[in-house]
């Protein structure tokens, strides 16, 4: 059962050197590429990882779908994958079978065009095998700590996220409820996420992705920290404005934590990529932002009585004009 929500806090920039520590050189390696049987393309991915340090905790990286050919792939989401490597994590970005850079080679494989299935699918492949993945990556090996795995995801990555915490999805083609749940994520963050289905989803494009509506976020019980703009408008999903990208909190039992992001669209402010053209609320200072707090809420998570998450949260009504709130239940 989920309890009250506390009171808003008011969220704004502050040093990542108070909270996180300093960053370090980051080693970055691909394609990391892992055969999977009835997959039609190798699952492949991008590593990358602090250049020092042990025990290090590990965080998924689910890209969207948007326009851009690479930015959906191992190559997007720079300026989220750099700050947190630098900050200790060991960042897994795999290429998913949306990724607009394998069009012309799965348009008719199984579960085209969403690949809502096999795009969470490969997240249990990479825990499956994440000593192969350590030992193939250059001084990585023997650094990993496997029982700190974290998830984010981006838009449909948010969605992919949702699954793998424990929302429910029924079928469109079978009707039956398919739970693809994964134990070994500790934690999540859901960027951007869609919303419910029901009578709210009601957009001009809803019915070319009826999977989307198909979720059920009362069973995500794992703890994440929900991402929404309050100028994201998904009109072409429903008419219910941007707190429609906050369902995955509002209808999810606790724990869970929203962070509301002023005047942020569905780019939030730019996290797809450096100066990504597909951004259409370019805000540096609102990534940087939206990067030390994603990073301080998972190192606690990961960490339990780590104070990152607290002090993250006593900044936020401090310092500079504010980016957004953050409440919790």
């Amino acid at each position: 059962m989920s309890t009250s929500p506390s009171p808003s806090s008011t969220a704004s920039a502050s040093s990542d050197t108070d909270v996180l520590g300093a960053p370090v050189p980051v080693l970055s390696f691909s394609p990391v590429a892992l055969s999977v049987p009835g997959r039609p393309v190798d699952l492949q991915m991008r590593v990358s990882a602090p250049s020092t340090g042990t025990g290090l905790p590990v965080i998924l990286l689910s890209h969207g779908h948007g326009p851009s050919n690479n930015l959906s792939s191992l190559n997007g989401y720079a300026p989220l994958a750099d700050f947190w490597a630098a900050h200790g994590f060991v960042v897994i970005q795999p290429t998913h079978l949306t990724s607009r850079t394998l069009t012309h080679l799965v348009a008719d494989a199984p579960g085209a065009p969403d690949f809502w299935r096999s795009r969470a699918e490969d997240m249990t492949h990479v825990l499956d095998r994440l000593d192969a993945i350590e030992n193939a990556v250059p001084h990585l090996a023997g650094r990993i700590d496997p029982t700190k795995i974290a998830l984010a995801g981006h838009s449909l990555g948010g969605f992919t996220a949702a699954l793998l915490l424990g929302a429910g999805i029924t079928d469109p083609d079978t009707g039956k409820v398919v739970r693809l749940v994964e134990p070994r994520i500790k934690a999540g963050v859901l960027l951007a996420a869609p919303g419910r289905g029901g009578e709210v989803f009601n957009g001009p494009v809803a019915e070319l992705w009826p999977v989307i509506g198909a979720v059920d976020f009362s069973t995500m019980t794992a703890p994440a920290l929900v991402v929404a703009g309050d100028k994201d408008d998904p009109r072409h999903f429903t008419d219910m404005g941007p707190d429609w990208h906050a369902d995955s909190y509002t209808l999810a039992p606790g724990p869970k934590t929203l962070l509301t992001l002023f005047d942020a669209e569905h780019g939030l402010g730019g996290i797809s990529g450096y100066d990504a053209a597909e951004t259409t609320d370019e805000n540096p200072g609102r990534v940087a932002a939206l990067a030390r707090l994603t990073a301080a809420y998972l190192h606690t998570q990961l960490h339990p009585g780590a104070p990152a998450w607290q002090l993250a949260r006593e900044a936020l009504t401090t310092g500079r004009a504010p980016v957004g709130r953050v409440e919790s239940k």
